[in-house]
C-alpha cells in the first residue's frame, strides 16, 4: 500500500535563509512557491531527484526542545554514493559536517549536518 515517500515537510523560521540553503547550497529546485495570505507564510515545494521537500515558513514556531532526541522525526537522511565526497561538497559550500563514521546497524558510512534552523540532516551511503 505505501510504496515510497511523497514529500517531507520542514518548518523553517526564515524564508530567504532556508530557501538559499536548500536551493543554492544543497541544489534543490523550486517546484512551487505559494504565499498564503490567510496564514501569513510561504509554502515552498523543492525537489532534488526523487526527494521532495515542503518548506513552511513560520518565524514564531517553537524550537525543538532537545537535539536530536525530541519526540517525532529525529532527522532526515539523504542517500549519497560517497559520504566523504558529499561531505566535502557541503564543506566547500560553508556547511559544517560531523566526522564520517560507520553505521554499525544499517551499514555504510554517514555524517550529520544541520540546516539553518538546526534541523539534523544526514548523508548516508
Amino acid at each position: 500500500m505505501l510504496t515510497k515517500t511523497h514529500h517531507v515537510a520542514i518548518i523553517c523560521s526564515d524564508y530567504a535563509r532556508s530557501k538559499a540553503f536548500y536551493v543554492d547550497t544543497l541544489g534543490f529546485s523550486v517546484i512551487r512557491e505559494v504565499w498564503r495570505e490567510d496564514r501569513g507564510d510561504w509554502l515552498t515545494m523543492l525537489q532534488s531527484g526523487e526527494v521532495v521537500l515542503e518548506l513552511f515558513t513560520k518565524p514564531d514556531a517553537p524550537a525543538r526542545p532537545t537535539q536530536p532526541e525530541a519526540l517525532g522525526l529525529r532527522h532526515l537522511a539523504f542517500r549519497v554514493e560517497d559520504a566523504e565526497q558529499a561531505a566535502a561538497w557541503l564543506r566547500e559550500r560553508g556547511v559544517e559536517t560531523e566526522p564520517i563514521r560507520e553505521d554499525p546497524v544499517n551499514g555504510g558510512r554517514m555524517t550529520f549536518f544541520r540546516d539553518p534552523d538546526g534541523l539534523p540532516l544526514e548523508l548516508h551511503e
